[in-house]
């Protein structure tokens, strides 16, 4: 048995306006599944007050009141006392501190322009803290393989062929695609050029020169960066999400000689085959770009390769192959350490790794074409 009245709420339209409130103004009455619909009406005769500061209200009737029916006839209100208004004496302290709290402000975040110099420096000092730990990852490698070169009997050799199976042998198959499409491409483009002039026998030249040392390494490590960069990044974050990076700190297991060294060591010996592979997929296409377009036969484009191309441009490719695939293991793990245990975090974290990846690759290239411009010509 309930032993409160039910809520009640009367606005009488005449020149003296008047709301009267009876019952209980609880919100176990208010929501009392044997009264339905009362908050319906309540909420109804509340809308329906006019002019709310000029009606008279009369809340002496309420039998018992609480924070929930205070706010209810305090929102009516407009967030503020009417002026004519009469309460019961143990009723008055819920519409105090109703006025005490006031409205509640929340402040808007601070906008963070990209051309102000808080935004240049915050930029700054992320730089400096990438180009830090960029470095102190460099160094660590280089203690750690001077541990493994002279304890190599118990270096991690099952990593280091794991990651040579996941970063170069699962990816012959996207690589071999994507070069002979673009050994096509570029040589029906060459050939379309050369043919007006007279000069189809320089295809040779131009394919061989841009695929092995240019195209082939840049495409490899690019495809490799978007498939393999991506992979060490996350799986790394995954393992930070997980704790497993702690527990191994725990256990006494570094994570530079266990994760990050075999994944340098085996992107830098993946990656020169790769280039090999890449470099002969492209030419591949090419071949059957220039057999179709220009005539040209297979047996003619490989006696000339040699001569087209000397043999220190494949040397080039090949020590590009190896800058490259260390870049991109370096770059992948700096960025899979640093990320936060959390989703959100992880994302964003593999998203920035491939795309530093890439451009480090792309800047890497520059300073081998600035190097050797006198070499292989």
């Amino acid at each position: 048995m309930h032993n409160y009245a039910s809520p009640t709420l009367s606005y009488t339209q005449n020149d003296q306006a008047t709301v009267i409130a009876a019952g209980s103004w609880q919100v176990r009455a208010l929501a009392d599944p044997a009264h339905p619909g009362v908050m319906e009406k309540i909420s109804a005769t509340l809308r329906g007050v006019r002019k709310v500061d000029e009606a008279y209200w009369n809340l002496s009737q309420i039998e018992a009141l609480d924070y929930i029916g205070a706010q209810l006839l305090w929102n009516a209100w407009g967030k503020k006392r009417p002026a004519r208004l009469t309460l019961a004496p143990q009723h008055e302290t819920f519409f105090q501190r109703l006025e005490q709290t006031g409205t509640l402000q929340v402040k808007k975040p601070p906008q963070h322009r990209w051309y102000t110099f808080s935004a240049y420096l915050q930029f700054k000092l992320r730089m400096a803290d990438h180009m830090l730990g960029f470095i102190t990852l460099i160094g660590q490698l280089v203690m750690d393989l001077g541990r493994f070169l002279r304890q190599p009997q118990r270096g991690p050799w099952k990593e280091i062929s794991a990651n040579i199976f996941h970063t170069g042998y699962q990816a012959l198959g996207i690589t071999a695609l994507v070069g002979f499409l673009i050994g096509i491409v570029l040589s029906y483009l060459s050939a379309q050029q050369l043919h007006q002039f007279g000069g189809d026998i320089f295809l040779v030249n131009i394919l061989g020169m841009s695929v092995i040392r240019e195209l082939g390494p840049l495409l490899a490590a690019i495809l490799v960066a978007g498939r393999s960069g991506s992979s060490i990044t996350a799986q790394l974050g995954v393992m930070r999400v997980t704790e497993e990076l702690d527990a191994m700190l725990v256990m006494g297991l570094p994570h530079g000689y266990r994760l990050i060294m075999p994944k340098v060591i085996a992107l830098a010996i993946s990656m020169p085959l790769l280039v090999v592979w890449t470099d002969a997929m492209a030419l591949l296409g090419g071949m059957v770009a220039a057999s179709a377009e220009l005539g040209l036969s297979f047996k003619y484009f490989i006696r000339e390769l040699p001569d087209a191309v000397p043999l220190s441009n494949y040397w080039i490719g090949l020590g590009k192959g190896v800058v490259f695939g260390s870049l991109i293991a370096l770059v992948a793990c700096h960025f899979g350490l640093r990320i936060k245990p959390n989703t959100e975090s992880l994302g964003a974290g593999t998203t920035i790794s491939v795309v530093t990846a890439i451009t480090v690759v792309i800047l890497a290239d520059a300073v081998f074409a600035i190097v050797f411009s006198g070499v292989g010509f």
